[in-house]
């Protein structure tokens, strides 16, 4: 059973920084493109970043050059490095992938539970 796992939401001051971890969990696996999305307190839902398998970014106009978003394919892992975060970058941050078993050849969508980061003026 698949599951995508997120970690390293929490509180802190405009500035300064937080780094997410997202894996992918649940046997052989093929996991092709990973995202990060994230939801304000307003429910506005926004593309963060998102990498292919070979390591193309795309990154949200709102964050480029502040974060940085990168991949362990060995350990089905992404990781979101958020530096200078403002006020406005308050919100649940959710990891989403594409992946299939290793021994078929249907993807499927998978979404986490998401993690909360806030940043206080």
């Amino acid at each position: 059973q698949v599951q995508l796992v997120e970690s390293g939401g929490g509180s802190v001051e405009a500035g300064e920084s937080l780094r997410l971890s997202c894996a992918a969990l649940g046997g052989a696996l093929v996991v092709a493109a990973m995202t990060w999305y994230r939801q304000t307190p307003e429910k506005t839902r926004e593309l963060v970043a998102g990498i292919t398998s070979s390591g193309r970014t795309n990154y949200g106009d709102s964050v480029k050059g502040r974060f940085t978003i990168s991949r362990d394919n060995a350990k089905n892992t992404i990781y979101l490095q958020m530096d200078g975060l403002k006020v406005e970058d308050t919100a649940v941050y959710s990891c989403g992938a594409k992946i299939r078993d290793r021994f078929d050849d249907y993807w499927f969508d998978y979404w986490g539970q998401g993690t909360q980061v806030t940043v206080s003026a």
